[in-house]
């Protein structure tokens, strides 16, 4: 069944190139009305210009879509609720949010002043919690809503050069797997997409003939489901060059080392500890919670 956003509004942040450019035009391709976001600055976030944003609005209008385009920071409390309230101006309505703007400013941790380590925090972590907070209400008030929020490698599994830009795209998860649980009664869904592409912020990181088969539009096939209908929610997407996988959290079953444990039973059932052959997910803090506590507890009785 074709996926399809006719009568749907969107939202997408730092739309004026790259990922979230692919987004917003597939997004349109498929009937969507778009508030095309871009604060036009540079990679490390310095500047600003509406031309971005305004190109990609002309690209959509030729093709016979509906979109807007907005300037705002999404560190901004006031530029934040003009963007929605440019959305619910034009269109009544926001289905959508798909959380892509995003800065590096990258050195090692020894080096990262704390100036840029809060700024990139600010954008990619602040950038996401402000626009989704509001549109949140507008989500509620209607019983449905699609939120993407963008992590990354180096937040799942981490990167040298960037613990700033790491720290915020992890927040972005935790922030995604709490809002899944309390968006599940007005059908907001909430998913990640970790995204593997060559784009203006990544290209100094890859080599130039990643160019070549890393483009941002085979990305956006994956972001269509998540923010589609039939969306899963919680979900992590990996996605590049037409691959697609899920990532998630795992742990370990684990051991009961008794009611006074010392570090050096800790080290002595290391192995076991760490083994990870049963590991599996769980879909709330409070589950991880009942397994210790259970855990525990069969272990008292047995001593």
């Amino acid at each position: 069944m074709a996926i399809d956003f006719s009568g749907k509004a969107a939202i997408v942040t730092g739309a004026g190139g790259g990922l979230g450019r692919a987004h917003a035009l597939e997004l349109a391709r498929r009937g969507a009305k778009l508030v095309v976001n871009d604060l036009g600055g540079s990679v490390d976030g310095a500047g600003g210009s509406s031309a971005a944003a305004e190109k990609v609005v002309a690209e959509i209008k030729e093709m016979g879509g509906e979109a807007i385009a907005n300037g705002s920071s999404v560190t901004d409390d006031k530029g934040v609720s003009k963007m929605v309230k440019d959305a619910m101006d034009a269109f009544g309505r926001v289905d959508i949010l798909i959380n892509n703007a995003g800065v590096l400013r990258d050195k090692s941790f020894a080096k990262i002043e704390m100036s840029d380590f809060s700024f990139v925090v600010d954008v990619h972590l602040m950038g996401t919690v402000k626009p989704t907070k509001a549109v949140w209400p507008i989500m509620k008030e209607s019983g449905y809503g699609r939120i993407l929020v963008t992590t990354s490698s180096t937040g799942l599994y981490g990167n040298f050069g960037q613990t700033n830009y790491g720290a915020a795209k992890l927040g972005v998860v935790g922030l995604m797997h709490t809002l899944r649980l309390e968006g599940a009664k007005d059908d907001i869904r909430v998913n990640a997409l970790a995204p593997v592409a060559y784009t203006r912020m990544t290209s100094g990181l890859m080599p130039a003939e990643a160019e070549g088969f890393l483009q941002p539009e085979k990305i956006s096939p994956g972001v269509m489901h998540l923010v589609s209908e039939d969306a899963p929610s919680g979900v992590i997407l990996s996605a590049g060059a037409g691959v697609f996988a899920v990532a998630r959290l795992l742990e370990s079953e684990g051991v009961y080392l008794g009611e006074e444990p010392s570090a050096e039973s800790v080290a002595e059932h290391w192995g076991k500890i760490s083994d990870m052959s049963g590991a599996k997910p769980y879909e709330m803090g409070g589950a991880q919670s009942q397994k210790v506590i259970g855990m525990a507890m069969e272990g008292r009785k047995k001593s």
